[in-house]
């Protein structure tokens, strides 16, 4: 494979930097790397013609040359200052991930606390528990089948774990902060663009049950490019609520990859909302590996501007009388672009199938675009399995209708894009969380929403 140039500048930095990323990592993590980094250079990045990777230009969002804090630079950041969260009613521990760096916990209320967790329960650095994260470190995320995951492994020194033993049901639910900033203590000049590799672990052992809550902030009007591997392995019976929500801004690349096994009679809810960004890619690989297993997979995204969000999803059934429901929509206006593309893979002998695939897309503009692929593969014959994709503009009835009882043609607009979006909301099981929503898509649409009221970030 000829390599560009886009791919020549990590492979070079990782050959000159190895031992620098070894010296700030730990032996579980660097057990990887070699490997990670010899896939990449077989694989570089995906291109367009690669199935999953159509949509989204990858060769061209790495191309620039971004800073990389590999050495670890101290960077100078106080979230408990810096970040408020103003969601009422809604109870959470608060951790901090400051770029791809575990930074510390706090509660809601902005102040550390000692709240009562459950013993056994640890959410912190992949650094601090070397014995967990080798158990199950990179044993979903394989860096054969994907050049964005191999670059991750091979460039991630940290990362958040998130481990809850067998029979335990945290009731108090883990909102992680993703903080990006990127002026290290001491510069003589502030970083033009950073790239960030953020990794997360999550396992919960049998009969666990775990609500978690991402939240990606920008800290600083710089160009970041983010890219993000999280390994979730579910155990039996257990439930795993998972919540991203997106609030950064125009300069911002986010490259994700989510990937999810589940065990006998486990639940997962995965449910990932773009508010705002620049461009944001999303991939979700999600194996239902024992018998009864069930799964729940949303997403909404409101784009305007120049902004492009592609989510991609893998939904595969190996046993039998597994469920899976996914439901995504999109509102796009101006010169967005959005991109879904979805398939639901049923292996032999996987049974009493149960599977739905919806994408709903809304194109409030002549110039905004939506690129719609949802797909069956089915391989097995007591099935039931449906796909279904729209993709249309505002109902001009519906508009005639609503201005001829006195609302204006541009209020009339936002009530229905509010409600157009709301079911997605709707199915997220946290009420305090799902009111909050409700309230920052309306500021969203009415073009009030720069940040969660009562942030101090960017200001």
């Amino acid at each position: 494979m000829t390599e560009r140039q886009s791919e020549l500048q990590y492979i070079e930095l990782y050959s000159e930097a190895r031992q620098m990323i070894f010296d700030h990592s730990n032996e579980v993590m660097n057990a990887l790397r070699d490997q990670a980094f010899s896939d990449f250079k077989a694989q570089g990045f995906p291109s367009q013609k690669v199935e999953r990777y159509k949509y989204t230009d990858m060769q061209r969002l790495f191309a620039p040359d971004y800073g990389v804090n590999l050495s670890r630079l101290a960077i100078p950041a106080d979230p408990y200052k810096a970040f408020s969260c103003d969601v009422p009613n809604l109870s959470t521990s608060l951790y901090f991930m400051v770029n791809d760096s575990f930074y510390g916990r706090g509660s809601s209320s902005q102040m550390p606390v000692k709240d009562n967790l459950p013993e056994g329960l640890v959410v912190g650095s992949m650094l601090s528990h070397p014995d967990i994260v080798a158990r199950y470190y990179g044993r979903l995320a394989s860096t054969k089948d994907d050049g964005i995951t191999a670059l991750n492994t091979m460039l991630a020194q940290d990362g958040l774990l998130v481990y809850v033993p067998r029979g335990m049901k945290v009731e108090r639910t883990i909102q992680v902060i993703n903080m990006l900033k990127a002026t290290p203590q001491n510069a003589q000049r502030q970083v033009p663009d950073l790239m960030v590799n953020r990794r997360v672990l999550i396992v919960l052992e049998e009969d666990a049950e775990l609500k978690l809550l991402f939240c990606d902030h920008a800290a600083d009007d710089r160009r970041f490019l983010t890219t993000q591997v999280i390994e979730a392995n579910v155990g039996e019976r257990s439930r795993l609520e998972m919540y991203c929500l997106e609030e950064t801004h125009q300069k911002n690349i986010r490259v994700s990859n989510v990937y999810i096994d589940q065990q006998s009679d486990s639940h997962v809810t995965h449910n990932v909302i773009t508010l705002h960004n620049g461009t944001t890619r999303n991939r979700l690989d999600l194996m239902l590996s024992g018998d009864g297993a069930s799964c729940e997979c949303c997403g909404c995204v409101i784009a305007d501007k120049q902004q492009h969000v592609d989510n991609n999803t893998l939904i595969t059934h190996r046993a039998t009388h597994c469920t899976s429901h996914e439901l995504y929509k999109y509102v796009l206006n101006d010169h967005a672009t959005g991109a879904f593309a979805g398939r639901v893979l049923v292996e032999p002998g996987a049974q009493q199938t149960d599977s739905q695939m919806t994408n709903q897309n809304l194109c409030a503009s002549r110039e905004a675009r939506m690129f719609t692929q949802p797909m069956l593969e089915i391989y097995a014959d007591d099935v039931k399995c449906a796909h279904g994709s729209t993709v249309g503009q505002l109902n001009d009835q519906a508009l005639f209708y609503m201005r001829q009882r006195g609302i204006s043609e541009k209020e009339a607009r936002t009530l229905l894009e509010v409600a157009f979006i709301n079911q997605v909301i709707d199915g997220i099981g946290l009420p305090p969380l799902r009111d909050r929503l409700h309230y920052l898509v309306d500021k969203r649409f009415r073009g009030e929403l720069n940040k969660c009221e009562g942030c101090r970030l960017c200001r």
